[in-house]
């Protein structure tokens, strides 16, 4: 059965070189994951000797562990070191529980494969003959544990030697038996075989020597998330598709679709028996929980509609313990067989947090922006250094928030992907202020010439605020300077004289599409994704900045202190020290493909990460050389409080930089460091 979708190191450096970086020669002190928790949860897999130690899959390609039954979770290892793999299917061998198999996808790719683990998922290698498969479905058969079948983009394929060796056991080049999202195998016979495809389900009753459509009785052209069969009698089929969930109580002969569920909640990516009670079935669907007690005659939804469900996991010793796997909510946890849940991600964390923000009259209250996750996402505050998280989205109304800042005040201010929001420190996100464009003013004034008599006419032209629509578009960056706050809009850039109270802005030389801005004083450096546009006087005029010509991608931007401009793309690093009048590449930095450029003022350095691995680099002389250190993490941004980094990861929320790891904070130098 299956449903449907669709460690690290770290050491601080205290020497600077120019191009190699050196081998390691000390121990390394990791960066910590510090929140919010939560995001993503694809599938479970629990021990069959202990059902409380379970591991949990996710769309990045890291696995985690739980050995008190869902309450707490710890990161266990990412797979073949990519952060592209869908783990939806696990599996551990009942005869050898360090032994697991993971089937993984990659989302908009044909891509994919089997993994194996011979230490409790701590170690990985990939099962060859599986290489590049999409795997999208995998069980083992209860009367025969060495037969394993997976359900691929190709076709259906099976080990007979507990996953070592596979071979296809659907026909090759086969018209419709592909795309097998969903697999099920009689418990009593490890030869029949149920395979659900994004068409409609098929069966053998030979191993895979010859194959019969499944139709009686269901809607055509149906995806077919899962199948189950009864274990006490497997002649009981459950099976659901886009159109649906059905009954068959001949061995998928006829199938009768199930009442109940209404029309909407179409998708049904798991169903899940009760193991003690096997008139109980869970479904889990895009729109919440149902549940039967009576299999299958009356269902009732148990969770708000909102909850989208990816996987289910009821424990064997206790039936009302019962887990959700869920998007953007990560895991759920009923202890009365879901009539009510609570949250269980503690340790786990999944995330895209796109922004960080640290309010400067006090570190210890931080803010974060998130994306993809709906009503379960936006902002999310922490009063105390990040130990804990309250969402603050009310308003918000599931927007993406892909920048943050915090006012002055201590207000907030984010750009989303519709529109600019402001936070007064209470009640809900409100649109952050009144737009308003400039336009000209013609004032014509007469007066008679005493000595001619002659009516001279005189034409004055002021500027003059005209209201205009609100903010609605993408806002990819905020920054505030000074008095004056500015923010990056797919509509062009605006400018806030008064604290938010009213915007002034709009194309800015004719230019659209704006994706960065940065300021100090009165130094403005403001960017489109591959052109540059400078200010000295605040905002008042613009003129158009010298765009490197290796540089093809405008990925940050920096106003440092004394008017020094940085900017970074795909191919480095360039400064300008004449208000990007000229640019000058920074050879001295071995990394490329940069995520952004920081300032931190608290050790006057200016602090550059990639998109391409774990390092970071940090410079106090403008890029002449550079001090850098292993994250362990690949950082999106940074932010620097009382010398400590935060970095804002791709997938795990906050990382921050321990005490240990922080010595060139007081200027101590590291011993053996590189």
């Amino acid at each position: 059965m299956k449903k449907s979708v669709f460690s690290r190191i770290a050491l601080v450096c205290v020497c600077s070189f120019s191009f190699a970086v050196p081998a390691m020669s000390a121990a390394p002190v990791p960066w910590v994951t510090i929140g919010p928790e939560g995001g993503d949860a694809r599938a479970f897999a629990p021990d069959p000797g202990n059902p409380s130690h379970v591991y949990l899959g996710t769309l990045t390609g890291w696995m985690y562990e739980s050995q008190d039954g869902g309450a707490h979770w710890a990161q266990l290892s990412k797979i073949d070191n990519r952060s592209d793999l869908v783990l939806d299917n696990l599996l551990v061998d009942p005869k050898h529980p360090e032994t697991l198999l993971v089937g993984a996808w990659v989302l908009g790719s044909p891509d994919g494969g089997l993994y194996h683990s011979a230490d409790s998922g701590h170690t990985w290698s990939i099962v060859k003959d599986m290489k590049g498969q999409s795997i999208r479905s995998l069980t083992r058969s209860d009367s025969d544990p060495n037969t394993i079948v997976a359900g691929t983009l190709q076709g259906v394929f099976r080990s007979t030697d507990d996953g070592d060796h596979w071979s296809r056991i659907s026909p090759q080049g086969n018209a419709e038996i592909h795309e097998v999202e969903s697999i099920a195998i009689d418990p009593k016979n490890p030869s029949v075989i149920y395979a659900g495809t994004w068409h409609l389900p098929w069966k053998t009753t030979d191993g895979g020597k010859t194959w019969s459509n499944m139709k009686e009785g269901l809607i055509d052209d149906s995806d077919v998330f899962s199948i189950i069969l009864d274990p006490s009698n497997p002649s009981t089929v459950y099976l659901s598709a886009c159109s649906g969930i059905y009954k068959s109580v001949n061995a998928g002969g006829q199938f009768t679709k199930i009442q109940g569920i209404p029309s909407t909640a179409r998708r049904t990516r798991v169903l899940m028996q009760d193991p003690v009670n096997h008139n109980t079935v869970y479904a889990g669907t895009t729109e919440g929980l149902y549940k039967t007690t009576d299999a299958g005659h009356e269902w009732v939804r148990m969770t708000s509609p909102d909850v989208i469900i990816n996987d289910i996991y009821v424990d064997p010793r206790d039936d009302k313990h019962v887990l959700l796997a869920t998007d953007r909510g990560g895991v759920v946890l009923s202890a009365n067989g879901g009539v009510s849940f609570t949250d269980a991600n503690r340790g786990f964390l999944q995330r895209q947090v796109s922004a960080l923000a640290i309010d400067p009259a006090n570190p210890r209250k931080m803010y974060v922006g998130v994306l993809n996750d709906k009503t379960y996402g936006g902002v999310f505050a922490s009063d105390d250094g990040g130990t804990s998280w309250t969402q603050r989205s009310a308003g918000l109304a599931g927007r993406d928030v892909y920048s943050i800042a915090v006012t002055p005040d201590g207000n907030l201010l984010v750009g989303t992907n519709h529109g600019l929001l402001a936070w007064q420190g209470s009640g809900p996100w409100q649109t952050a202020g009144k737009v308003v464009t400039m336009t000209d003013k013609k004032v014509v004034t007469s007066k008679r010439d005493k000595k001619t008599g002659k009516i001279e006419h005189t034409t004055t032209v002021t500027q003059v605020a005209k209201p205009a629509p609100d903010i609605e578009t993408t806002v990819p960056s905020v920054s505030i300077s000074g008095k004056s706050w500015y923010a990056a809009s797919t509509d062009g850039l605006f400018r806030s004289a008064d604290k938010g109270a009213t915007w002034v802005g709009g194309p800015l030389l004719g230019q659209t599409g704006f994706r960065h801005v940065s300021a100090h004083d009165n130094l403005v450096l403001a960017s489109t994704q591959d052109r540059l546009f400078v200010s000295t006087d605040d905002g008042a005029t613009w003129v158009p900045s010298l765009t490197p010509k290796e540089l093809s991608r405008v990925h940050a931007v920096l106003v440092g202190p004394d008017a020094v401009l940085w900017i970074a793309g795909p191919e480095g690093v360039w400064v300008s020290h004449d208000n990007g009048s000229s640019y000058q590449r920074i050879t001295t930095l071995p990394i490329n493909d940069i995520s952004s450029v920081t300032w931190d003022s608290g050790l006057q350095r200016v602090i550059v990460t990639s998109w391409k691995g774990d390092l970071l680099f940090g410079s106090k002389d403008d890029g002449a050389s550079w001090n850098y250190w292993n994250a362990g993490w690949t950082l999106r941004s940074l932010n620097s409080v009382n010398g400590k980094l935060y970095g804002v990861s791709l997938y795990h929320g906050i990382v921050m930089q321990p005490d240990a790891a922080a010595s060139e904070a007081t200027g101590q130098p590291q011993a053996g460091g590189r």
